[in-house]
């Protein structure tokens, strides 16, 4: 069973080794730095950022530390803070017969807890963090680390009681958490190691300096999957949600440019898309829909090559019959 999880996704940093740019709405493959780690962590019950409200590619809950600025621990309690209180709110909602879209459903123990500057983190590493938490009873956090075997905490999961009391610790002993640096609240839990994976080795790669967000844009063309990179941007450009087999119109794409002509492939394709959207009003599943209409224009044009090839072959046979 998938582990039930909220997050909570730090992006009100001040970039200064960027020059105080906005760094969450850094573009890096077409795709705001924040929407990127928003995208993998989609299957949060609910999600905080803790950073200025701005567009996001799907709907977040948002706040801001006390103290704007004052590092990723208090922007850390202001997430996990915003989530305490709403779940509070539920509770009560409950408790007065209130309904509502998360009423009756308990607030999960698992808080992941991401930055903002994250370009290659993927649903798979995160799934993989909260696999690693499950799999030790007694372990209070899961976080990533890198090919060095760096701990990255805030690539990690973490159960939400020994959070809190860390961080109540940690502002006693401290008045306050302003300032403080991550590795004092790691310290006072119980931790699982959990190596980045051979599925997403750059997981914990993240974006501090103008350098890291040009080896991101270099990275994302040179590493293998440029064209899934780039029909997740144009998805996500476009508003689609949708899962489609893109071999299945880059063979239609082919059949088309070969069979037909060059400058058929991108008119064919547009219009599977068009044929597959009204198949979508009528109650036809859209991925079935792609499917079937770019099976019935790969049909028809492999019928226009056969009919090509066929009347190059009666040519020929013409030509030799009137030499001999």
């Amino acid at each position: 069973m998938t582990t039930a999880y909220d997050a909570v996704v730090l992006a009100g940093g001040a970039a200064r080794r960027l020059g105080g740019v906005d760094k969450p709405g850094v573009r890096v493959g077409g795709r705001a730095l924040l929407d990127r780690v928003l995208a993998a962590c989609a299957g949060a019950r609910r999600t905080v950022v803790v950073g200025a409200p701005r567009p996001t590619v799907r709907p977040v809950d948002w706040t801001r530390e006390e103290r704007i600025g004052t590092g990723p621990v208090a922007a850390l309690d202001a997430g996990a803070s915003a989530l305490r209180d709403e779940s509070e709110g539920e509770a009560e909602g409950e408790a007065e017969g209130e309904g509502g879209d998360r009423a009756g459903t308990p607030a999960p123990d698992v808080l992941l807890v991401l930055s903002a500057d994250l370009p290659f983190l993927g649903e798979a590493t995160v799934q993989r963090l909260l696999d690693g938490l499950a799999a030790e009873p007694e372990g209070e956090a899961a976080l990533l680390t890198d090919a060095d075997g760096r701990d990255q905490p805030l690539v990690a999961v973490y159960r939400s009681g020994p959070l809190r009391r860390e961080l109540d610790a940690m502002r006693h002993a401290h008045r306050g958490l302003d300032g403080l640096p991550l590795r004092f609240l790691t310290g006072g839990l119980r931790t699982v190691r959990v190596p980045t994976g051979p599925d997403e080795p750059s997981a914990s790669f993240d974006c501090d300096t103008w350098e890291d967000i040009a080896t991101a844009r270099a990275r994302i063309r040179d590493h293998g999957a440029v064209l899934d990179e780039w029909i997740t941007a144009v998805k996500t450009e476009l508003g689609i949600d949708l899962d489609v087999d893109t071999g299945v119109l880059l063979d239609l794409a082919r059949d088309a440019a070969h069979g037909v002509a060059r400058p058929a492939a991108p008119l064919t394709t547009f219009l599977v898309g068009y044929a597959a959207a009204k198949a979508a009003e009528s109650g036809t599943d859209p991925a079935e829909a792609v499917a079937e209409a770019a099976g019935k224009a790969a049909a028809l044009a492999r019928q226009w090559a056969a009919e090509q090839a066929e009347q190059a072959e009666q040519a020929g046979q013409a030509a030799q019959d009137e030499a001999g």
